[in-house]
């Protein structure tokens, strides 16, 4: 009898608890992410447009001048399996990757406060279409210490927002200069 007791209040928590669960399963959640690809700012257009196409994700809102955005998702639904927020992160990677060819991903937020960031601007010139900027972005955006960068030949400009103590202006200049890129030193 002593073990029925103790097992009744233990259905009854159960009980209420399962409810619960699930509607937390069906509401739909809110997250910040960095987006890599927004290199200049009529990428953010493009950005929208591709998010149409992911499925059972909605973007809420869109920062160029930090690269992020907050999407809304039933993590249930739009990520099935995913139990862990960098799970969740990862298929959302993968599903705007697909939507957008590979040319915006997903990732998370900054790390670094942007206060111990440093902003270089190095002057470039060259072809002026969205292919060329690509590549000088991409040239630097993938350095390591690199949190976010822009390019723009039109503008004449690629800027990246580094961490000074991973990183410095030289390498920078190196790897645009490994990808052909016409840098205008100061």
């Amino acid at each position: 009898m002593a073990t029925f007791r103790l097992t009744l209040p233990l259905f009854a928590v159960l009980a209420v608890a399962a409810p619960a669960a699930a509607q937390d399963a069906k509401t739909p959640q809110k997250a910040k992410y960095q987006v890599t690809g927004l290199f200049r700012p009529d990428r953010v257009a493009d950005f929208r447009e591709a998010m149409k196409d992911v499925p059972d994700v909605k973007l809420v809102s869109i920062d160029y001048k930090n690269a992020e955005a907050t999407f809304e998702f039933v993590p249930a639904k739009a990520f099935p399996g995913a139990s862990k927020p960098e799970q969740i992160l990862q298929q959302l990677d993968n599903k705007v990757r697909q939507a957008t060819h590979h040319t915006f991903g997903i990732m998370a937020p900054r790390a670094v406060p942007r206060e111990k960031l440093k902003l270089e601007e190095i002057r470039v010139a060259g072809c002026r279409c969205k292919a060329c900027d690509l590549a000088a972005y991409e040239a630097v955006s993938r350095l390591p210490g690199v949190e976010q960068a822009t390019a723009s030949f039109d503008e004449g400009r690629v800027t990246a927002l580094i961490d000074p103590e991973k990183i410095d202006r030289a390498r920078l200049i190196q790897a645009l200069k490994q990808r052909q890129v016409d840098v205008k030193d100061r």
